[in-house]
């Protein structure tokens, strides 16, 4: 071929590439542990599921140091006791312990089943804030988990959890 017709081919080559490289992506990517951790919104709604159900929370100890004092009892004086006294007391603490297992069990449920409810209160309104931010600042793509690595250049968490500290 004749150098003019290969510099004109790659001059052509390049024309048509040119376009693809101008138009750079803009890519943010959102760390939703640490949103989850640091926002002010979940701060919230952990102290607030905190504060709901520390009343059960205590009831649940206060049992479990009944059934620990009663077993106490048992185990130190279960010997000299009248064989009816010491079969009551034995039943008296397998109830308590059954009445503490059912509720641990159930204020164990209630408290997930919560956590799950402000979780997906706290993603929903994250997601608008995303979805707000990637409009605003006109992101081709943002990237939330499961990510191998993402650079601290792309990382737009600080700005999320500010935009949520700020609603």
């Amino acid at each position: 071929m004749k150098p003019t017709l290969i510099i004109a081919l790659f001059g052509l080559v390049a024309a048509c590439v040119a376009p693809v490289h101008a138009a750079e992506l803009k890519i943010g990517f959102v760390n939703g542990e640490r949103l989850l951790r640091e926002a002010a919104p979940a701060r919230r709604a952990q102290a607030k599921l905190e504060k709901e159900f520390a009343g059960r929370q205590a009831d649940l100890e206060k049992l479990e140091k009944q059934v620990q004092a009663l077993q106490q009892q048992l185990d130190r004086d279960g010997a000299t006791m009248a064989e009816a006294d010491r079969r009551n007391r034995e039943r008296d603490l397998a109830n308590m312990s059954r009445d503490l297992q059912r509720g641990q069990r159930e204020y164990r449920e209630d408290l997930n089943l919560r956590k799950n409810e402000e979780l997906a209160s706290m993603q929903e309104r994250a997601n608008k804030v995303i979805l707000q931010i990637a409009t605003d600042e006109k992101f081709d793509l943002i990237i939330q988990e499961p990510v191998i690595f993402a650079s601290p250049r792309i990382d737009i968490t600080d700005r999320v959890i500010k935009a949520l500290a700020d609603k």
